[in-house]
C-alpha cells in the first residue's frame, strides 16, 4: 500500500513533464514553421528587435522658415535705415559719387544700386 502513493506521484510528475515537453515542441515547431514559410513577413519585427539595441539617431532640424524670414526682415531693415541715413546726410550732397548712385537707387531700385550707395556715401 506504501508503494502505490509513489507510484501515482510518478505518474503525475511524468504527465506533467510530457505536457510541458510537448508545450515546448508545438512552440518551437510554429516558431521555426514561421521562420522557414513565412520570412517575409517576420522582417519589420527583426528590424524592430535590432533597432531596439541601437541608440536613437539625433536629428538635427533645420532652421524654421519663419525664423529665416525674420532675419531676412532684420537684414532689410538695417539695410533701407542705412539707405535713408545715407539720403539724410549733409556731407552726401558735395560727393558725386554718392550723388550719382542715390538718384540710380531712388530711380531703378536694385541691388547693386544699394551696395553702391552703401559703398560710396557716409
Amino acid at each position: 500500500m506504501s508503494d502505490r502513493p509513489l507510484s501515482l506521484f510518478k505518474l503525475c510528475l511524468a504527465i506533467a513533464l510530457g505536457v510541458w515537453l510537448g508545450f515546448i515542441a508545438i512552440a518551437l515547431t510554429t516558431w521555426l514553421a514561421s521562420r522557414y514559410l513565412f520570412p517575409q513577413s517576420l522582417a519589420p519585427v527583426a528590424q524592430a528587435v535590432e533597432q531596439l539595441g541601437k541608440p536613437a539617431p539625433v536629428a538635427v532640424e533645420p532652421p524654421n522658415r519663419l525664423f529665416e524670414q525674420y532675419q531676412e526682415n532684420l537684414r532689410k531693415q538695417e539695410q533701407r535705415q542705412s539707405l535713408d541715413q545715407a539720403r539724410n546726410n549733409a556731407r552726401n550732397l558735395s560727393n558725386p559719387k554718392c550723388q550719382f548712385w542715390l538718384q540710380q537707387d531712388q530711380n531703378a531700385p536694385n541691388e547693386k544700386s544699394k551696395a553702391n550707395v552703401l559703398q560710396f556715401c557716409e
